[in-house]
Order: structure tokens, then sequence, then C-alpha cells
């Protein structure tokens, strides 16, 4: 029997050994935790233009994209930063872990810039064509989740098949029911982000089918019954 103080010293081991091979995820992360408390000691209204002048907008793209590219995605729009600790070691860790830190970069940089655009595009298509007014240039768009859903797209390749049919089906499913259900654009760079992930399969080349869902669920159980 293990003793709980060797268990809980394996444990933190653990941990802290996952996060060292995943080091740009948790950078990142710190970065959001950090941004995150700076603007939350400013007026709303102040908040309100800082993301509007971070925003990856058509107006923002059109003076200054590489900087807006890169700022926005180092800053929360609002909501708690908890979920984003949990939402990146279940997805970019293990995307980073298994990539390595340059190809997860090149997927996340796709997907974001990608659906950046292709959501943009449908803003502009609308103002040109008089379904949304001109106003719509100005709204706010900040945040991470182009990136994320890139993240989980590609993530599918790791996965053993046929779990991994079915992992993509519920990623499709989720993303393309908010699509068909909302219709805005940050519903179209969600959908477009996910299959620029699946598109990412060149960076995925040669590492594909490394973890079976059973095989972990079968090792887990003979670990919780052998203490």
């Amino acid at each position: 029997m293990v003793q709980p103080a060797a268990r809980v010293q394996r444990s933190a081991e653990a941990v802290l050994a996952y996060v060292r091979d995943a080091p740009g995820t948790y950078a990142w992360l710190i970065i959001l935790l950090v941004n995150k408390i700076i603007l939350d000691q400013f007026s709303p209204r102040f908040r309100y233009h800082f993301v509007l002048h971070h925003s990856t907008n058509l107006r923002e793209l059109s003076h200054q994209p590489v900087q807006v590219l890169i700022s926005s995605a180092l800053w929360l729009d609002g909501g708690h930063w908890w979920p984003y600790l949990i939402l990146y070691s279940t997805f970019h860790a293990p995307v980073e872990r298994w990539l390595g830190t340059g190809r997860w970069l090149a997927v996340i940089v796709i997907a974001h810039v990608g659906a950046t655009y292709l959501s943009q595009s449908v803003v502009y298509y609308n103002i040109r064509h008089g379904t949304a007014p001109p106003s719509a240039a100005f709204i706010p768009d900040i945040g991470v989740s182009y990136a994320l859903a890139g993240a989980e797209g590609v993530l599918a390749y790791l996965i053993t098949a046929p779990w991994r049919y079915l992992y993509a089906a519920t990623l499709v499913i989720y993303y393309g029911a908010a699509l068909l259900s909302d219709r805005t654009f940050t519903d179209v760079g969600h959908f477009a982000a996910l299959l620029l992930g699946f598109a990412c399969y060149p960076l995925a080349r040669g590492r594909t089918g490394a973890w079976d869902p059973l095989v972990s669920l079968r090792s887990a159980w003979r670990r919780l019954r052998s203490g």
C-alpha cells in the first residue's frame, strides 16, 4: 500500500512533468492570468475601449493587422481564468507534448489567423451587401477560442481509430450546431478554426494514433486497484 505522502509527492511530480513538457501552453496561461488581473483593475469603460483597440475586427485589421493578431490572443474577453486552465491542459498541452512546441505553435497560428480572416470576411461581405450595418466593422473580437478550436481539431490525429472518428464527429456537431443556430461571425470563426485544425494533418504525419482511451482507462483502473 502506497503511503498518502508518497502518493501526493508522486502526483505532484507527475503534474510538474506534464507542465514542463508543454512550456508554451503554460507560459501562455500565465500571460493570460497576469493580463486579466491587470485589466480587472480598470473601469468597465476603459476595459471596453482597450478590448476594442486590441480586437481583430475589420477596422483594426485594416490598420494594424500583425499587432492585433498577436495582442488579441493574449487577453480574455471577460469571464474567469480557471476554465482556460482546464481547457488548455486538456487540449493545448497534449498537442504541444505530442507535436513539440514548434508544430503546436504552427497549428495555433494557422487556426487563429485563418479563422480570424475567414470570419471577418463574412462581416465584410454582409456590410457590402447591406445585411449588416457599417458599425459591424468595429465589433470587438478578442480572445483565444479560435486557437483552441484548432488545437482540438488536430488533436484528433493523436487518438487511435475508431475513437478518433467519434471525437472528430463530436467536435463537428458541437461547433456545427452553434453555426447553424446562431450564424454569427464568431461561430463561423470557430468552425473554420476546427477545420483548419483538421487540415493540419501534415504537421501530425508520422505521429498519429498514439493514444488509445481504452488502454488508458484500463491502466488507470489497475493503478487504483493496486493503491
